[in-house]
């Protein structure tokens, strides 16, 4: 990866390669990151079990990452291969039922295949998932004999040059019967191109014990591909957020370009929601019915409310937006913004921690922020609220049917009464009576012999 960041701490879909893994395998994702607990979702029937992460390199900050899960942590070092892997997660198996052996980079498997793969082996069986390429270089193969059963598997360093032509591999994703693992790990032999302990012996002694060998295919080609690039993590980038936009359009979402469209956490959508192309959406993002999200939009952890429409280039993070609300184009919303019903935030406006009354508008080149602001208030261009001083934020309150005229500073703490106007260009330093009209102005004046300066030549 060329990287000091370990492997399975890369991102996809925002969340790291891991985590997809765990959530396959059925603990908890973590979208967004530090917000949602993990929890045990068991892939079969209530049996409890447990989940054990084998680690080595770079291994700490994985387990930092994933603090308080409900996880088992083996260390393996050094690092001897597949099966000396497992070796170190013995202490942690049961002694009977099944054993499910996944692989970090490899963030795509799904539950459904997985599920399958625990019914095939049902505690007696070894069930395998493999996969048939066009070229399987760097893949150990499947050896069968003559009635189709699974004999073997070779690794590509170890295998013959007939072995090589076979295109059926393991994609190292295995369920094993747990009262013979311990067994099988004892009798594995690192004498092999690699001096390491092969997981995949462990099928010849399953043979040799005369174990069933069972094989499944995965649902989707892309599965069990894993991640040893940049460009490999790209390649399944892509492919997770295809799969996520087709669930979306499947569900009734207008997407004006499925390859351009970015889900980093939980999408939600109600009916007939429109989303125009270079939008991303992350950690958890609920869109109500007839919401429409203009291009280029970046929305983080926000509901959205029915028949609200937000314009390209908006930026939302941490805001509750009502119904009929027109957001941007060019708006910011950050953390702690809620909106009522049918307010507009216009371009280039700021709003952080307010809340912003039914019918109320802002719409161009505004910053309103720790404010609470009333029903059907203007809000002129240029207006801010000088929340900070410095040292402390302080709160501006603005009641109902307040007209705030252009280039207006508000320095908190200070309320404008109900119904109260300013004039444009005000400085507002006390509080504002209802209903009034109040201004702060220098007074204006005219040099009537005043001469614009000449450019000397």
């Amino acid at each position: 990866m060329r990287s000091t960041i370990p492997k399975v701490l890369h991102d996809l879909a925002g969340r790291p390669l891991l985590a997809h893994v765990l959530e396959a395998s059925g603990v908890g994702s973590d979208p967004p990151r530090g917000l949602t607990p993990y929890g045990v979702r068991p892939l079969g029937g209530s049996d409890p079990y447990a989940v054990t992460v084998v680690y080595g390199h770079g291994g700490e900050a994985v387990r930092q990452h994933f603090a308080g899960a409900p996880l088992n942590w083996a260390l393996q070092e050094p690092q001897r291969g597949t099966g000396h892997a497992l070796m170190q997660a013995l202490p942690f198996l049961p002694e009977q039922g099944t054993v499910l052996v996944l692989y970090g980079d490899v963030p795509l498997i799904c539950a459904d295949t997985l599920r399958r793969l625990v019914e095939l082996c049902q505690g007696k069986h070894l069930a395998l998932l493999t996969q048939t390429f066009e070229d399987p270089t760097g893949y150990g193969r499947i050896i069968r004999n003559s009635a189709r059963e699974v004999t073997a598997i070779r690794e590509q360093k170890d295998a013959s040059a007939h072995e090589k032509t076979i295109t059926e591999i393991n994609t190292g994703i295995m369920a094993l019967p747990a009262g013979q693992v311990a067994g099988w790990l004892k009798r594995l032999s690192s004498q092999n191109a690699q001096n390491e302990y092969y997981l995949t012996d462990v099928i010849a002694l399953a043979v040799q014990d005369g174990v069933a060998i069972h094989t499944i295919t995965p649902g989707h080609a892309w599965e069990a591909l894993g991640v040893n690039s940049k460009t490999q993590l790209a390649e399944l980038e892509r492919i997770h957020q295809g799969e996520i936009a087709k669930a979306l359009m499947e569900a009734g979402v207008s997407l004006r370009d499925p390859a351009r469209l970015d889900v980093r956490g939980t999408l939600t959508c109600a009916q007939d929601v429109t989303i125009d192309v270079g939008c991303v959406f992350e950690g958890v993002v609920t869109l109500a019915n007839n919401v429409s999200i203009g291009a280029h939009c970046v929305i983080k952890n926000c509901t959205i409310g029915a028949s609200s429409n937000v314009a390209p280039f908006s930026h939302l993070e941490g805001a509750v937006v009502g119904s009929n609300n027109k957001i941007g184009p060019y708006a910011r919303l950050r953390p702690g913004t809620h909106t009522a019903d049918h307010v507009h935030v216009g371009n280039f406006v700021e709003v952080k921690n307010s809340e912003l009354g039914e019918g109320t508008k802002a719409n161009h080149l505004s910053y309103v922020g720790d404010a609470t602001v009333g029903k059907y208030v203007n809000v002129g261009a240029g207006t801010i609220t000088c929340n900070y001083d410095g040292v402390n934020k302080h709160r501006t309150i603005i009641e109902d049917h307040v007209f705030i005229g252009s280039d207006t500073q508000l320095v908190a703490p200070v309320t404008v009464g109900r119904g109260a106007t300013i004039g444009a260009g005000s400085t507002i330093t006390t509080s504002v009576p209802a209903d009034g009209l109040t201004l702060s102005r220098a007074k204006q004046t005219t040099l009537a012999r005043w001469k614009r300066p000449v450019k000397k030549s």
